[in-house]
């Protein structure tokens, strides 16, 4: 069942095996601190509101005067933790149907399909996100240099602004796909990005970050440049996509534009990571799509060591990356990278929520924070990298509305299915 049942009042959860409150430094969690995700024992959580208003022992919270007349939901024997913070997707774009790698041919199906259309599939992926415990999730264009697919895959995305999983728009800059790219069409297409669709999406709210699909062509870089500098001068965050080799180019790219994140890394080499670190940019790893096309991950301890914060994200696309559990992500983070499943939860909560720029509401358990909670079927939270592929979530909360829980697995009558 993913669906919103408002509840009025306090809401107090119980009783957690262990609760997972991710409490810690202001910033991005690095180095040793990946491992820290601050658990109680015994743990209850005080909504009121939408908001968390008290975390602790279950017998100091439950015997609060806020606490009476609460809606109380029993945890025992199971792990409360944050909502998943899925930093990198690809929701909306490209299409599906259309052929992998062929820019133009997506951005023509997206002009000829209906926006009801794609609101319909795109709210089907995210409300099984929200069965998985994602509750906040980022997604990106990325249609090239196409004024009409790009404002309109914008508008498909403004239309889940009051949806069950809070989405954050990216306008993500691909140029076309062709060897040798005419300089004069790149020209034009840097000058309709910075002088038309970044001031206008800003101006309709429609973005909160630009991206970049990072070419280690060195005509393109002044263009890179000039469009992360509009995005800043704009006050929207800074992304880049380097997923192609020698990243360093786009590393510093990143330092010098105070990028958010810089994502994939599969090439990063050891000098990268020290730059990484210095860019004080989070490094958003995508264990995914490394593991179907068995490619080469980026070298995660490497970076941890670095002192670099890493977040771990989907990568989600409907056909090209199908995979929208993070709980699996997580899990991939620890069989395929190395990572501890305290390091994965960690990379993909609140380092996945300063990803986005969200993190003083969204990626922890904190008193003031939203109540994005999870109480999931399981006792001890090293369990989710060993349960591949399953769901282990019972119940998922959003702004202290149930959002998601586990039905019964029972027979049906026709009518209870197809009614008249």
């Amino acid at each position: 069942m993913v669906g919103s049942v408002r509840t009025l009042g306090a809401i107090l959860i119980r009783g957690a095996r262990q609760l997972l409150t991710l409490r810690g430094p202001v910033g991005a969690r690095r180095g040793g601190a990946l491992n820290e995700l601050t658990i109680i024992p015994d743990g209850a959580l005080l909504i009121r509101d939408g908001i968390l208003k008290e975390i602790g022992p279950s017998r100091r919270v439950e015997n609060l005067a806020d606490a009476r007349g609460a809606v109380e939901i029993n945890a025992a024997g199971r792990v409360v933790m944050p909502g998943f913070v899925d930093s990198h997707t690809h929701l909306v774009f490209p299409p599906p149907g259309t052929p992998a790698g062929e820019l133009e041919a997506a951005a023509r199906a997206v002009c000829a399909g209906t926006a009801k259309r794609q609101i319909v599939r795109t709210r089907l992926h995210l409300h099984a996100m929200a069965r998985h415990g994602t509750t906040t999730m980022e997604a990106k264009t990325g249609c090239g240099p196409d004024d009409r697919a790009e404002i309109k895959l914008l508008r498909v995305l403004a239309a889940f602004k009051k949806e069950l999983v809070d989405v954050v728009p990216t306008v993500l800059l691909r140029l076309s796909n062709a060897a040798q790219p005419d300089e004069a069409s790149m020209a034009a297409a840097f000058e309709w990005y910075v002088r038309e669709l970044l001031p206008k999406m800003r101006q309709c709210n429609r973005a909160r970050f630009a991206d970049i699909a990072w070419d280690a062509d060195p005509r393109l870089r002044p263009g890179f440049s000039r469009y992360l500098q509009t995005a800043r001068s704009l006050g929207l965050g800074c992304k880049i996509h380097a997923q192609g080799e020698r990243p360093g180019e786009a590393i510093a790219m990143a330092a010098e534009h105070l990028a958010a994140s810089v994502d994939h890394l599969e090439h990063a080499a050891n000098g990268d990571t020290s730059l990484m670190a210095e860019s004080r940019a989070i490094a958003t790893l995508l264990p995914y799509p490394n593991f179907r096309h068995r490619e080469k991950a980026a070298p995660v301890r490497a970076l941890i060591d670095s002192g670099v914060p890493i977040a771990l994200a989907s990568d989600f696309h409907p056909r090209h990356c199908p995979n929208l559990n993070m709980q699996t992500v997580v899990a991939l983070g620890c069989l395929e990278m190395g990572l501890t499943p305290a390091e994965a939860i960690s990379a993909a909560t609140i380092n996945g929520a300063h990803a986005l720029g969200c993190a003083d509401r969204a990626g922890s358990l904190e008193a003031g924070k939203l109540a994005d909670v999870l109480v999931l079927n399981t006792p001890d939270y090293r369990e989710i990298a060993q349960h591949f592929g399953m769901n282990l979530v019972h119940l998922s909360l959003k702004r202290g509305e149930c959002i998601y829980k586990e039905g019964d697995v029972a027979p049906r009558t026709v009518e209870e299915l197809w009614p008249a």
